[in-house]
């Protein structure tokens, strides 16, 4: 008989037979399970036994801006939880209500048509009265005087921030026109419709009356510092390039009666009020409820949103 193969390997010592077993034993199979679910973003939230499903959370967090989207989930589920909990008053109480319009044409839904008119019943909000309003005034006068009117005229010279080759041969330019301007101030309208690159340059740089908020915030605090006549004796860097500014005329605020912002200063006492008062409502109600996966009455956001 003719042996063609022979699986014995006679020349193998012991010790290579363990070394071999032991190469085999490092072997391990692929892992074939199934990854887990993940876990839920929060745990469950329900009110009174009424469970809030993560996907309303999630659904509502577009609503709540936040530093970041733990936090945005966060005021979504207390909002919601919020809502769950004046809803359930509301059919506990049997409060129906027709879905009012608001100027904008938006229509409340049947849902929040119950809110708003349990809020009405269940939440008892008293008026200003005019001691508490002059109060007020008396302890914040500056927020009650008339915005400062600016008239001014500028040369600008426009360079793109990002690019900063363009940044930096704009500011050359300017620098060297307001020094010649601070020579020769009467050439500045000339100047502002040879060299500004603002519209107004046709108008001899003439940006009319200016109030806060007209003009970007660079421009506004450097009109603040002028007096009457004044050039800027280097220009004013702003997002749109390099500015010479030429103040023309001011006209300082001044303090309003308190006669005239009575009405107004009732509206934010009762608003602020109302908020309160809407809060110590869905403490009360909190307090009585079982509510599970979120702190309603937590430090961190509003109760109501």
């Amino acid at each position: 008989m003719v042996t063609l193969f022979n699986k014995t390997d006679t020349g193998s010592t012991a010790s290579e037979v363990s070394r071999k077993k032991d190469s085999y034993s490092t072997y391990q199979e692929p892992d074939t399970r199934v990854p887990p679910k993940a876990r839920p973003v929060l745990g469950a939230v329900s009110v009174n036994g009424v469970e809030i499903a993560e996907s309303d959370i999630l659904s509502e967090a577009q609503n709540h801006p936040a530093e970041n989207p733990g936090a945005a989930l966060l005021a979504a589920a207390r909002a919601l939880a919020v809502r769950e909990l004046l809803l359930q008053r509301a059919r506990e109480l049997n409060i129906l209500a027709t879905p009012e319009t608001d100027p904008d044409g938006r229509s409340e839904t049947d849902e929040e048509a119950a809110i708003r008119r349990l809020i009405e019943e269940e939440v008892s909000v008293p008026s200003a009265t005019p001691e508490e309003c002059l109060r007020f005034y008396e302890n914040n006068r500056e927020k009650f005087r008339s915005e400062p009117i600016f008239e001014a005229s500028h040369i600008l010279f426009a360079a793109d921030p990002a690019d900063q080759s363009a940044r930096d041969a704009a500011r050359g330019d300017a620098e060297r026109l307001a020094t010649v301007l601070l020579e020769h101030p009467s050439e500045f309208a000339t100047m502002a419709r040879t060299h500004s690159a603002c519209p107004s340059g046709a108008q001899g740089g003439n940006l009319g009356q200016l109030t806060r908020g007209s003009t970007v915030a660079e421009f506004e605090r450097a009109l603040a510092r002028m007096s009457e006549g004044e050039i800027t004796p280097r220009p004013v860097e702003s997002r749109f390039g390099f500015h010479i500014i030429r103040l023309e005329r001011r006209i300082d605020g001044e303090q309003l009666p308190f006669d005239f912002v009575e009405p107004r200063i009732a509206g934010w006492l009762e608003a602020s009020t109302w908020a309160k008062a809407v809060s110590q409502f869905i403490a009360i109600l909190a307090a009585d409820a079982t509510i599970t996966g979120i702190d309603v009455l937590g430090a961190d956001g509003p109760l109501l949103q």
